[in-house]
């Protein structure tokens, strides 16, 4: 699924004074609390960490309460995903003019009435709610099916995606790689006739650095960028 990222960077977390006797367990609550939660800083939804600590020795800073700084190495995996992404979801609800899915079992993603290609017909088919393609009438979307869309947009704050199930390649997982061979087939049909170049992709899982830059944790839950290098110097 397109969207993840895993990433290295270098960071320094901010302990107060009273944390001094058990570092590693400050580090590890401070580093939780920025979970599921999205991050400028990291350029998505922090969803995993493992760290490293650097250095035994801490930069203390003055103050009333002298905090001090603990260097780290960490492997980050982020969420993030931007429009005309491919994601893969579990239908939680549906309705005559919208589908309600989870994506990665924290982000929530609808899919409405006009972003639902006319292939799908909703029906009440034994009591249960489903859309079921025009096309063939065993590619089936009801509660409990994983579905692939496309991204249209993400809301930051509350982590929210909007989708749509207008392009061929989308709608019920199971059925579509079921019949990936002849999606492929004809996507390399198109690609001929329109002279483009290029593979179509289902998964991206890149691995990056965080611009080689230092990020610096404070206990406010407040993530700030060296001074240093936003001035631009090395």
């Amino acid at each position: 699924m397109e969207g993840l990222k895993k990433s290295d960077a270098n960071l320094v977390v901010y302990i107060h004074p009273s944390k001094a006797k058990k570092v590693s367990e400050a580090i590890l609550r401070e580093l939780s609390s920025l979970l599921f939660k999205f991050h400028e800083t990291f350029d998505g939804v922090l969803l995993a960490y493992d760290v490293k600590i650097l250095s035994q020795v801490a930069k203390i800073l003055p103050g009333i309460h002298p905090y001090f700084g603990v260097r780290l190495k960490a492997e980050l995996l982020t969420f993030y995903p931007k429009p005309n992404m491919l994601l893969e979801g579990t239908v939680v609800k549906l309705g005559q003019q919208s589908m309600h899915a989870i994506v990665l079992g924290f982000s929530s993603a609808i899919i409405i009435q006009e972003d639902i290609r006319d292939e799908f017909k909703y029906k009440v088919k034994h009591g249960k709610e489903v859309f079921v393609s025009r096309g063939n009438k065993r590619h089936q979307i009801e509660v409990g099916t994983i579905i692939r869309f496309i991204v249209k947009s993400f809301d930051e704050e509350v982590l929210h995606i909007c989708g749509s199930l207008v392009p061929d390649h989308t709608g019920s997982v199971g059925w579509l790689d079921k019949n990936l061979e002849e999606w492929s087939h004809a996507d390399s049909l198109t690609k001929k006739r329109t002279g483009s170049e290029g593979s179509r992709e289902m998964l991206e899982h890149n691995k990056a650095m965080v611009d080689g830059e230092t990020l610096y944790l404070n206990t406010d839950h407040h993530i700030k960028k060296s001074k240093r290098r936003r001035s631009g110097d090395s």
